[in-house]
């Protein structure tokens, strides 16, 4: 277990004791104790924690040591309230995630509103053509009013009143509920999905989209010149995420999620005026896809779920977004917190169902399966809508994009950095955080290559991740809370956790089915 250190407010000095002495608490000020953010230094040096670990120990705890915050606030006990302690873990203030703990509510809203628009929600009137307009729009709202409410056990669920430990990983509250062994199989796959998997795909959008880009402003000079081709765009892409990458930990990135949130409202917003201001397409048709045989109709059906569920992303980020900020029994982060995803989420459903309903509006039938919206704008109205417009659109989803990285990858390169970190208990150096992030930043470049057909398989991708978004934060809120059995919170954790799970596996099989039955256009190494 990682060892923790107590620090009292009650006192200013604390001698150093022999190694066979038990070692009193180190003291620091209160202002020390409470400071929103720690330095790359931690409170004590290489050779105090060294000298703490020999001759101070504490009771072992399920909670695996790669996922634990041992972060402390001086939250609940009444025992705490009276001697005023704060236990830190100084190799805390050494990871990306938790360096820094200055965040407010607006760099939460920045944070979540950049990682919960993406291009995933203009895939979104595609599941409109199997489920139509009633269902469709119940659908959305469903899912939406679902994933806020588990977002927001998530909120409540980040510091325990009790204990005071705050988890700033979705991995160490699923591990803290249900136990190492249960986390890695269920929750791993999943969180990796989210993570490592949309980093792919925004390499992949990124990549296509600056082609695209150039394409619109180059013009008919493009002819004159060598144009670079989609590996190399990819490249391009990547090298420049990978150079954005190297702010040193999540709220230095507070500004890029800001302009990534201006943009993905921008193109959201763009491409939907757009598609009503031109009309509906001649021809256009609402009625609902029919499939040749009845299990094939269901299939697709819940494939199509699986894609409303691939459009809520974001929820494995929160924890890591919340332990960005500081924390009190006066002024518990979960304050501001709430603050911040009500902003975000109303911005998003102000996004989301525009796009929804104003693309299916526009284009019923006739929107392209893969690229959604986007490609329907190029495909129906790249000759009779501005260039300025079409390149703008293009250019604010590349910025998106760049900035979404950031989000997502930030838990890759804490996940990187904590090994090293409890391997050499020291801080990484500049050089070798800089040699992590270009790691992950060109394995994704790579993974993007090797499969350019990622983007494709939203309905899939949506089943897999779906009990990370609704069903585990459920689990984890009866787990951990506790509440009187066959009460309501009880019952409708119970009853949600439960549909969410039975929902992700028919989701994930439904996604499977369609691919198998259907086929999509499988080209290993040759990216479009």
């Amino acid at each position: 277990m990682d060892e923790v250190v107590e620090i009292s407010s009650t006192s200013t000095t604390s001698p150093r004791r022999p190694a066979s002495v038990s070692s009193p608490p180190i003291s620091a000020p209160p202002s020390q104790i409470h400071s929103p953010s720690l330095t790359r230094s931690p409170l004590l040096s290489t050779e105090d924690l060294a000298q703490t670990e020999i001759t101070s120990k504490t009771p072992k705890s399920s909670t695996p040591k790669a996922f634990r915050t041992p972060r402390f606030t001086p939250l609940g006990s009444p025992i705490r309230r009276a001697l005023h302690l704060t236990r830190l873990d100084p190799r805390d203030a050494w990871l990306p995630l938790t360096e820094s703990r200055n965040g407010n509510a607006y760099y939460a809203a920045f944070h979540t509103l950049c990682s919960g628009i993406g291009i995933q929600a203009l895939v979104l009137p595609v599941a409109l053509t199997i489920l139509g307009w009633t269902w469709g729009i119940i659908s959305l709202t469903l899912a939406f009013i679902w994933q806020l409410y588990t977002l927001y056990l998530l909120v409540e669920l980040h510091e325990s009143t009790e204990t005071g430990l705050r988890y700033s990983r979705y991995m160490q509250l699923f591990s803290a509920a249900f136990g190492d062994r249960l986390a890695v199989l269920l929750a791993g796959l999943p969180i990796l999905d989210l993570s490592a998997g949309t980093c792919v795909a925004l390499i992949i959008i990124g990549g296509s989209t600056s082609k695209m880009f150039y394409d619109i402003v180059c013009g008919a000079t493009c002819a004159a010149h060598q144009p670079l081709t989609s590996v190399e765009w990819f490249l391009v892409f990547t090298t420049a995420a990978v150079v954005l990458s190297q702010l040193p930990n999540l709220n230095s990135v507070a500004g890029v999620s800001l302009m990534g949130a201006i943009t993905a409202i921008g193109y959201c917003t763009l491409i939907w005026v757009v598609s009503v201001a031109e009309g509906r397409l001649p021809g256009v048709s609402y009625k609902p896809v029919k499939e040749k045989t009845q299990i094939a109709q269901v299939f697709g059906v819940l494939n199509a779920l699986g894609v409303v569920s691939f459009a809520f992303r974001g929820h494995n980020l929160i924890l890591e977004i919340q332990g960005t900020m500081p924390s009190s029994e006066k002024h518990p982060s979960r304050v501001p917190m709430r603050k911040g995803v009500t902003l975000a989420y109303i911005l998003v459903a102000m996004c989301i169902f525009p796009i929804t309903i104003g693309g299916y509006w526009a284009y019923g039938q006739m929107i392209p399966p893969n690229g959604g919206m986007l490609t329907a704008l190029y495909t129906f109205h790249a000759r009779d809508t501005s260039r300025f417009i079409l390149g703008l659109t293009s250019l604010f989803v590349i910025i998106s994009s760049l900035s979404s990285f950031q989000i997502y990858g930030m838990t890759l390169f804490d996940f990187m950095e904590s090994w090293y970190v409890k391997w050499r208990k020291q801080p990484c150096s500049w050089w070798l955080r800089a040699g992590f992030r270009a790691v992950v930043g060109y394995f994704c470049f790579f993974a993007a290559v090797a499969v350019p057909f990622l983007s494709t398989l939203a309905g899939l991708v949506g089943g897999i991740a779906l009990p990370v978004t609704l069903a585990y934060p459920c689990f984890m809120w009866v787990k951990i809370k506790k509440p009187k059995k066959y009460s309501l919170m009880w019952c409708l954790n119970w009853g949600l956790g439960i549909l969410g799970m039975t929902l992700s596996g028919f989701l994930t099989a439904a996604g499977i089915y369609i691919i198998i039955e259907t086929g999509i256009e499988v080209q290993f190494f040759k990216p479009s």
